[in-house]
């Protein structure tokens, strides 16, 4: 009598084989000097990998599973949502059709990434599955996925399937967790570094340090330094001036101030308090666009 508990994870099994098997065809190894990745051909002629992985000069390889590698050149990068962009030859290669769907919390998803080229899989679980959110870089996130799954280093940029077999987005390292970075968010931000090579960010012009407040109200952020030609200059700041409100808000660390400089920041005007020799005083800033590194 055949075991029916057999039967259902054989076609479990079979089933998670054939999710991992439609992905493959779209990943590729990264190589950039000492550091190895995950990629994904995105279109034709590009590959996203995880941005903080590429090293920051020298030669790009994209490895094939056949061991072949092909030079590729870096057309713009983000750092603040950990997306790079690659210009490669990806004939033969399969174009990964992002899905836009948010997985449910609890239900299975997979991370197909490669191995010296040769593709690798991994079952988990999402973990969590939250709204909208901002890196700690400054990025904006279409959605808070997390990821109950084992990633090395060399798998991060490696495609996350939802239990669909759907493309939900990219497997990077967080702080305690995997994250994915979302399709919505590739898709926004891939086609800039495409026309453009990168994205623009808020520019204060100033450099800042976290501060205590006198009386314990919080914390501000002590302006280090100042760009004689940024916005933080013209609209009369200093170096010494400790900021304590952003927009009437107190500032309760520095990292939310580098957060509200996000692409859609440039041109706003904000009022600052600041703290200078004992007074209060309050300014207007126009936000500029941080030049390019």
């Amino acid at each position: 009598m055949t075991d029916p508990t057999a039967n259902i994870l054989a076609s479990f099994s079979s089933a998670i084989a054939a999710l991992a098997a439609k992905a493959t065809p779209s990943i590729v190894s990264v190589h950039s000097r000492r550091s190895r990745a995950t990629g994904f051909v995105f279109k034709p002629g590009f590959v996203i990998t995880a941005d903080e992985t590429l090293a920051d000069e020298g030669e790009v390889q994209v490895r094939l599973a056949d061991g072949t590698s092909r030079t590729a050149t870096v057309a713009g990068r983000d750092h603040t949502t950990d997306i790079a962009l690659l210009r490669v030859d990806t004939a033969g290669l399969a174009p990964i059709k992002l899905s836009a769907g948010i997985p449910t919390l609890g239900s299975l998803a997979m991370v197909v990434a490669a191995e010296r080229g040769t593709p690798t899989s991994a079952l988990g679980n999402i973990s969590l599955a939250g709204p909208r959110w901002r890196s700690l870089r400054g990025g904006d996130i279409d959605a808070r996925i997390e990821l109950d799954v084992s990633l090395p280093h060399r798998h991060e940029g490696g495609l996350a399937l939802d239990a669909a077999g759907s493309a939900i987005g990219m497997a990077v390292r967080g702080a305690r967790r995997v994250l994915v970075i979302p399709s919505a968010t590739i898709e926004r931000v891939a086609g800039r570094l495409e026309s453009h090579g990168r994205i623009a960010r808020g520019y204060l012009g100033l450099g800042l340090r976290p501060v205590g407040v006198e009386g314990g109200e919080g914390s501000g952020a002590m302006v280090m330094s100042v760009d004689p030609k940024g916005p933080g200059a013209l609209a009369g700041v200093h170096q010494g001036d400790v900021i304590v409100t952003w927009n009437g808000e107190p500032i309760r660390h520095v990292q939310s101030v580098l957060r509200a400089l996000g692409s859609d920041s440039v041109g706003r005007k904000i009022s600052l308090d600041l703290r200078r020799a004992g007074d209060t005083r309050q300014v207007s800033l126009t936000i500029g666009e941080r030049p390019a590194a």
